[in-house]
């Protein structure tokens, strides 16, 4: 079924107007580096295709060059032409984005060679909000948290003790979390769970003579209403990001939007405004602080404002390109390149195609455009629908692999574990009925 799924994508990518892909590695259960590589395309009707490209293993070193050899060899094996290739999605790895010899480079170089434009290379806006994130660091509220975590998780009686004492209160949350730096939700989902079970978190300490002084901290406590504030917001951000099928000018605008939220976060908080910020709200009503500490708030803020500005400006680079293919009939045709502009002169004037922009999504309404009035503006819609804002689809595939070649089934071939994640992925179908008639029914039966 995997081979027929693949043979399956092969004819359907030959009819592929544009096509995008996005790559990441990991390691399986065995240390074998896993190349994973999702495959996005359109025809000219705009019929969206996604799937597993290939999932390829390589051993030894995992360079550039590494990469990029499986990388054309999927290109190959697909039989997809070059001169297709919208864009490539990363994890912004130095092996994939080296600015000589990372996978990106290499890429363009090929494209050089056949008389190619360069694909946009995108570097996994999920992933630029978890490094944004950890600007945000606020260790002096951390460290407490974790160890506080730790000393009632770590050990089987405490742990035993505080989840039986929660029972008793019918409180809403049954434990604690652990913290882990490699989910990218871990840290708020802590925070909130902390914060929440404070006043039992403090009493279990208390009861178990485990002094920490912070706990009892008016400032403290301010500092981790803040912060669970915060990390909620980006974790909501990062929510927002995800999920398969994301289209590029989608992302942006949630990017966008969350720049704008800072900016204004920035502003209220000078202000000794927390509007936005319920948990710092409630606790400075409850709980008037002398001396109100907001600097090192606006300082955090700023420096996350920094390092999104920082992340997200070759995102913004794009703006224009994204733009024209969010709407059309929004953007002004003087600061368009000029292939477009009598194309939009005549979209933008015609109040047909303004009432099909309304009511139906991107794809749809690029979809009616006539071929022959809009050549250009539907050579754009099909190439940008093609973008892989993230390479969330990777992420989510490896997790899958980690359950199909696990501990137990670890001598699972590179074969098979690309067939499994082939027929976990898919939105094809097998065609049954030819499998089957391939195999001769034994005369008996």
């Amino acid at each position: 079924m995997g081979d027929n799924l693949h043979q399956h994508l092969q004819n359907t990518a030959r009819k592929l107007s544009y096509f995008s892909l996005a790559l990441d590695e990991s390691n399986d259960v065995h240390d074998s580096a896993q190349l994973l590589i999702f495959i996005r395309g359109m025809n000219d009707n705009f019929e969206v295709t996604e799937e597993l490209a290939a999932l390829q293993s390589i051993k030894g070193t995992t360079t550039g060059e590494d990469i990029y050899e499986k990388f054309s060899q999927t290109v190959k094996d697909l039989e997809l032409d070059w001169a297709k290739l919208s864009s490539v999605t990363t994890d912004g790895a130095p092996s994939m984005v080296g600015p000589k010899k990372g996978v990106i480079a290499r890429i363009n170089l090929e494209m050089d060679k056949l008389n190619h434009s360069h694909p946009i290379a995108i570097h996994c806006l999920i992933h630029q909000q978890a490094l944004c994130s950890k600007s945000l660091k606020w260790d002096s509220v951390m460290k407490i948290v974790i160890r506080c975590v730790n000393f009632i998780r770590t050990n089987a009686l405490n742990h035993r003790q505080f989840q039986e004492f929660l029972s008793e209160l019918n409180v809403a949350y049954e434990d604690v979390l652990y913290y882990t730096k490699v989910r990218w939700l871990s840290r708020g989902r802590v925070l909130r769970h902390f914060y929440d079970l404070f006043p039992q978190i403090t009493a279990f300490m208390l009861s178990k003579n485990k002094e920490v002084p912070e706990l009892n901290d008016a400032e403290w406590k301010w500092h981790l209403a803040f912060l669970t504030d915060v990390t909620e917001l980006l974790n909501s951000f990062n929510v927002q990001l995800r999920g398969k099928g994301k289209l590029i000018c989608d992302m942006q605008s949630h990017v966008k939007a969350f720049e704008v939220k800072l900016g204004l976060l920035i502003k209220q908080v000078k202000e000794e405004n927390f509007c936005h910020l319920p948990l710092t709200q409630n606790l400075l009503a409850e709980k008037p602080l002398i001396a109100f500490p907001k600097e090192v708030c606006v300082d955090s803020l700023e420096k996350l404002q920094k390092e999104f500005q920082f992340r997200f400006k070759e995102l913004h680079l794009h703006e224009q390109d994204i733009q024209l293919f969010r709407n059309p009939f929004s953007i002004d045709i003087e600061n368009v390149d000029s292939i477009y502009q009598m194309e939009l002169a005549e979209l933008q004037n015609c109040d047909s195609l303004k009432d099909t922009f309304k009511s139906n999504n991107l794809p749809n309404f690029y979809a009616s455009l006539s071929s022959e009035t809009y050549p250009n503006i539907r050579n754009h819609a099909l190439k940008m629908s093609t973008i892989f804002g993230s390479t969330y689809v990777c992420e989510q595939t490896f997790s899958r692999m980690k359950n199909f070649k696990c501990p137990t089934r670890s001598r699972l071939t590179d074969e098979h574990l690309h067939h499994l994640l082939r027929l976990a992925v898919t939105n094809m179908e097998p065609d049954i009925d030819y499998l089957i008639s391939q195999k001769q029914a034994h005369s008996s039966h």
